[in-house]
């Protein structure tokens, strides 16, 4: 897992980690609790930009044989990301989670346990694509795997301090496949399965 900056515009903060569940959480009861430490462990790094701090979190959620196995995990990230959005807010520092959390379609019970919280995701962002295999004749098909999300004004953990601009994905399969005349599947193998999901602030009052 890394993270690509432009140091130009923006530099580390000071803080680089893997997440870690506390014992007590593990130790809870239920079908949709967290009964081990997540499979990939999440990783969190700080950024600073023009007085603005922001901490990106992302993970890549288990599978599992079932939809069901990666509900105790949504769960507990989402919980884990409130309760520390409410501790770092006095130092104005911005939570933003991302990743794959291989959630089938926005409102199912994956994506419940994932926003269950207050993490929202943009509106720009709720019916793209998110993977290359996508058919756009049949959106109800359609996988919504990868997410960005943050806290947002009327849920229960602070909102961002930045100011929210657009979002997108980014199509890289029509250059890729003309140039090295290749199947999907073999894009897939050679790049990724998943087109990029990008969002935008502005870092200015």
């Amino acid at each position: 897992m890394a993270f690509l900056f432009d140091t130009r515009k923006v530099r580390l903060s000071g803080l680089a980690s893997e997440l870690v569940v506390p014992e007590e959480m593990l130790q809870a009861v239920g079908p949709d609790a967290l009964q081990r430490q997540f499979a990939r462990t999440p990783y969190a790094v700080s950024f600073w930009s023009e007085g603005k701090t922001f901490i990106l979190v992302t993970l890549h959620v288990l599978y599992g044989d079932a939809s069901a196995d990666r509900v105790p995990e949504l769960k507990a990230i989402a919980e884990w990301m409130a309760d520390w959005a409410r501790d770092i807010n006095a130092y104005d520092h911005n939570l933003i989670a991302l990743g794959d959390f291989n959630i089938d379609r926005s409102g199912d019970a994956l994506y419940e346990a994932f926003t269950s919280t207050g993490l929202t995701v943009p509106g720009d962002l709720l019916n793209l694509p998110r993977t290359i295999f996508s058919d756009p004749a049949k959106p109800a098909l359609a996988k919504f795997y990868d997410q960005i999300a943050w806290f947002t004004t009327g849920n229960r953990a602070p909102a961002l301090s930045l100011e929210y601009l657009q979002g997108g994905n980014f199509d890289f399969t029509k250059a890729a496949l003309r140039a090295r005349n290749l199947t999907r599947t073999q894009l897939s193998w050679r790049i990724s399965d998943h087109y990029p999901l990008w969002v935008a602030f502005s870092t200015r009052d």
